[in-house]
């Protein structure tokens, strides 16, 4: 079986789930910016990461556009987000973003990091933005992610990354 993995990363830790990826599995991995669509006729398998950022998935973007070239490929996704993961949060994810044709899809999740500090002026006036919204509200309220967003201080960088977080990405390749 001969498979790429692609992503988008924004801030790192998409990227480090590629590069653990291909260690693991011998597959090739490049960002998607640099992945020359007509190349992915040299792949049985396809798999997509981007991380999280309003409710939308970074790499869904580039699968719409080119899903009728993967006709006959196995293609899976995984994402990256800073909140654990909370099974009722991951189902939301996954029916905004992957409807059809992508339904049959199998998505992932993978938890990453969050460090202010390194965003970008935008993505940190939206955080800060976002951090003042939820503190109005009674913490026992709290969903998964806002409990996770308002954990992490405004200057420290945390990283979640773990490749344990992979298993049930690993164990579906290996069942097919």
């Amino acid at each position: 079986m001969q498979g790429i993995i692609l992503y988008k990363s924004k801030y790192g830790a998409t990227k480090k789930y590629a590069l653990w990826l291909a260690e693991l599995t011998g597959f090739d991995s490049m960002p998607l910016a640099d992945f020359e669509t007509n190349k992915f006729s040299f792949y049985d398998t396809v798999i997509l990461g981007g991380g999280v950022y309003a409710s939308g998935i970074a790499c869904i973007p580039f699968l719409k556009k080119n899903f009728p070239k993967l006709r006959g490929k196995k293609i899976l996704v995984y994402t990256c987000g800073a909140s654990p993961y909370d099974k009722k949060c991951f189902d939301e994810l996954v029916n905004h973003n992957m409807k059809e044709p992508l339904a049959n899809i199998p998505v992932f999740y993978c938890r990453g990091g969050f460090d202010m500090p390194a965003m970008s002026l935008k993505d940190r006036m939206l955080c800060k933005m976002l951090r003042k919204a939820v503190s109005k509200k009674d913490p026992a309220d709290y969903e998964v992610w806002e409990k996770a967003i308002m954990e992490v201080s405004e200057t420290e960088s945390c990283d979640w990354t773990d490749k344990s977080y992979l298993e049930p990405l690993l164990d579906y390749l290996k069942a097919e």
